[in-house]
């Protein structure tokens, strides 16, 4: 049994408001937001961390590179556990490249490096971590998203409008880089 809390954003959720209560979630039962053509599921936020980290994982289908972006406090984590994603970073000197990760396959992106994913196969699926100064900004995806208590995948893409996307700067440590070329050719 889990019990259920509410948020400012959705009337339920199963994650504690306040931070150092112990607490477990069932698989899947995290806070869900249909992004794009993903499922996000947050486990643990800020809230709950004191803004150390967050956890998150994003499933999704064969898609769209999902928008080049950076963070300037924020540390990334992406290990995938399902399927196969494409990870493409730049670092701080301009450098580009890009990994296909498998399943088991961990890829980091220092703060200020320009990323952006694309998943490769169905099904596939990535566990993201999030940590740095600036807190963290697993509030983005129900932000720019829409929040679901659906377990699954959107039944139609939810494309942000692009005013909506003008307004994540100001609350999270999420930058979109609009016309940002990746030179490695996939």
């Amino acid at each position: 049994m889990t019990m259920e809390f509410t948020r400012a954003n959705r009337s339920r959720s199963h994650i504690p408001a306040e931070p150092g209560k112990p607490y477990f979630i069932e698989k899947g039962m995290g806070d869900r937001a249909h992004l794009f053509t993903d499922l996000v599921t947050v486990y643990a936020g800020g809230e709950q961390t004191e803004n150390a980290f967050n956890f998150f994982t994003v499933e999704g289908p064969r898609g769209d590179v999902i928008p080049a972006h950076v963070h300037a406090d924020t540390y990334e984590v992406f290990y995938i556990t399902d399927g196969a994603v494409r990870l493409f970073v730049e670092d701080l000197e301009g450098t580009q490249e890009e990994r296909l990760l498998t399943a088991g396959d961990f890829g980091f992106v220092p703060k200020n490096c320009p990323h952006a994913y694309r998943i490769e196969h169905h099904h596939s699926r990535v566990v993201g971590v999030a940590a740095g100064s600036g807190g963290t900004f697993e509030r983005f995806f129900e932000t720019l998203g829409v929040p679901t208590e659906e377990l699954g995948l959107p039944p139609e893409p939810y494309v942000p409008a692009p005013q909506k996307f003008a307004t994540v700067p100001q609350r999270y440590d999420v930058r979109f880089l609009p016309g940002h070329q990746w030179r490695t050719g996939n």
